[in-house]
Parts: structure tokens; sequence; C-alpha cells
């Protein structure tokens, strides 16, 4: 699936992002991710700075769900597909951390990253935009400043 204009906005106007997984046992895991980005048409790239429980998930089971919420306008996208951990060895590594690397300016060493295929999106709301239609952007953004004390 391609990703959007929308999507990629959000994507990057995010902090963090949390990441779901499931062992083999069928045990979830979710993790909140600091560094990651928009990698080609369909792909989201994370780095792997210390999550052992992910990267063993997806080794074991590559579904996966991940979150991206701009918190004050408090939507978003949760996407779906298939990762994969690509480490140092890997002959892709070098290519794919070059934009993560950007990102962490080298303050943030990791080993491997995590490389997710996009299959499905779907829209992320709060629910005031829901129960309350006239609900603006920027009426979100106030009240969630008030509630965050920012």
């Amino acid at each position: 699936m391609k990703l959007t204009e929308n999507i990629t906005h959000y994507v990057e106007a995010s902090v963090l992002c949390w990441l779901a997984t499931s062992s083999l046992e069928n045990v979830p895991n979710v993790s909140p991710k600091e560094i990651f980005t928009v990698y080609g048409d369909d792909t989201i790239i994370i780095a792997n700075v210390a999550s052992p429980q992910t990267a063993k998930n997806i080794n074991e089971n590559s579904m996966v769900c991940l979150s991206f919420i701009d918190v004050l306008v408090q939507k978003g996208y949760q996407l779906k597909g298939k990762a994969k951990v690509v480490s140092k060895h890997d002959t892709e590594f070098e290519v794919l951390e070059k934009p993560l690397l950007e990102i962490t300016q080298g303050q943030f060493p990791f080993s491997s990253i995590f490389k997710i295929t996009v299959d499905t999106a779907k829209p992320i709301l709060a629910p005031r935009y829901v129960l309350y239609p006239e609900t603006t952007e920027e009426a979100q953004i106030k009240s969630a400043k008030e509630s965050y004390g920012l």
C-alpha cells in the first residue's frame, strides 16, 4: 500500500510511534519508538535502539501494528504490515541506516533496523472529532494544550 501525503505528514509530526508485536505464543508487546521515518512508497524504518523483545517477536511473527499520533491535533494513523529485522550484517543495512543517522546525529547507537512494509492504514481520531463533528483542529490543539498544561 502506498503511503499517502497525509500519512507521511502524521509520521513526520509524531514525536513517538508505538510498535505492537506478538510472540510465537501470542503474547503481545507494545513499545514506543523515537527514531523512525518513511522510506520509499510503502515502508517505515525504525532504529532498534533498545528493543530486544520487539526484535525477538518480529523474528518469530512478522505481523505488526504501528501507530502515529500528533498529540496536539489528536489525529494520526494505525498502520499494519509485515516487519523484518535488518541487522548490520544485511546488505541493505547501510542504505537504511543513512536516514536514521541523520535523525540521531550519531547520539543513539543502533545495531539493527525494523523495516515495516505497510499493508493497511486506518485513521485515528480523538473521540471529540466523532462526537462533535464541528470540532476544529485549532480547538482541539487549544484543549490539548490546556489538558497537558502547555
